[in-house]
């Protein structure tokens, strides 16, 4: 980003007050065939393995991770373009995986996307007032036809685009324009709850501040609840009230940015962060540095126990035998302070080891 992070960019909550989204043990597996004519599973890819959290009301849940960890599933079974195979998503405590028809349509409308690429995320066919506009095609209840022109102008100059572009095709913008066209689609029906996956990954990081910002500022003028997906650690604390840290299809640490990025248990979120450029050439060389061993193991074929086992530092026998519990460490739960969030590591309380 163009402006460095400040730590806790946005103010910690330990708890959403009131709860917009509830996830439970989602599960997405895909199945691994063999045959032509006649397919038999071998298999499965389960890309998301049980995942839980909350997301309050106004708030903004980071989450991170490597590619292919799961999260941009995640995002698709959020805003219901892929069936999970399990556990449940409520909005509102309503099931919405048990919906279908008019009903899930009604609460599509109130959980939009944000998807990682504007190059891609646009139809090159249409005009900027088309594609902002398109929502209300398919929502017609949501603006009156004779309405919507009007309403495509706003959402374009609250973004912060000239409303006489809406005669424009995407190619005639830059990045950054693009992706505010796309957040301007996403705010067209006016939803409670937007999924944004990687939104300024595909950008220069001159743009990427610009845009963070501009998502700050919709979130308080529209009192949006944000799922923020992103690998970037940084721009992920710039923005986040609390964060969850993804591997191979679970979460394995999750808290408020202070006690996450401050304090971190897990010995993968430990070594996600001891990663993390750091300008000041002092603090760099006295900063513990932990290279992990090995590759990311397929999620076709997880490892027993732990999966982060394989490549963690603080790995003993129990670890292959034991599936830890993303909860508070025995160690912390009569303790106050950054150090009591779930983590799902059965030897969090133990100093790292750098190799």
């Amino acid at each position: 980003m163009a402006e460095p992070a400040a730590p806790g960019g946005r103010a910690s909550t330990t708890a959403p007050a009131e709860p917009v989204l509830e996830v439970s043990g989602l599960v997405k597996h895909y199945p691994l065939t063999q045959g032509v004519l006649f397919k038999k599973q071998v298999g499965a890819v389960r890309a998301v393995d049980g995942v839980d959290f909350v997301l309050g009301r106004g708030e903004t849940l980071g989450i991170v991770g490597e590619s292919g960890c799961g999260k941009s599933t995640v995002a698709k079974l959020l805003c219901h373009l892929e069936r999970p195979t399990a556990g449940t998503i409520r909005y509102r405590g309503e099931d919405v995986t048990r919906l279908s028809g008019r009903a899930l349509k009604a609460v599509r409308r109130n959980v939009q996307m944000v998807f990682q690429d504007p190059y891609t995320s646009l139809n090159p066919r249409m005009t900027v007032g088309d594609i902002v506009g398109e929502p209300y095609e398919i929502h017609p209840e949501a603006a009156p036809k004779g309405d919507r022109r009007r309403r495509v102008r706003e959402l374009l100059d609250v973004v912060g685009l000239d409303p006489d572009y809406v005669n424009r095709y995407p190619h005639q913008f830059s990045g950054g324009q693009r992706q505010r066209i796309g957040i301007a689609r996403g705010l067209a029906l006016r939803p409670e709850v937007i999924v944004a996956d990687e939104p300024v990954s595909a950008l220069d990081v001159s743009v990427q501040a610009q845009v963070i910002n501009l998502m700050e500022r919709l979130q308080d003028e529209f009192d949006l609840s944000y799922v923020f997906i992103a690998h970037d650690l940084s721009i992920v604390r710039h923005i986040s009230d609390r964060v969850g840290v993804m591997y191979l299809g679970r979460i394995v640490e999750t808290g408020t940015d202070t006690e996450i990025y401050e304090h971190p248990t897990h010995p993968y979120t430990q070594a996600l962060l001891s990663a993390v450029p750091v300008p000041d050439p002092e603090a760099r060389a006295h900063r513990d540095r932990i290279i992990l061993s090995g590759d990311v193991p397929s999620p076709a074929a997880v490892p027993s126990g732990c999966r982060f086992r394989t490549r963690c530092f603080k790995a003993r026998e129990r670890c292959a035998l034991e599936v830890p519990e993303l909860a508070v460490p025995a160690e912390f739960r009569h303790q106050q302070g950054p150090a009591a969030h779930d983590s799902a590591c059965l030897f969090a309380a133990e100093r790292q080891v750098v190799r």
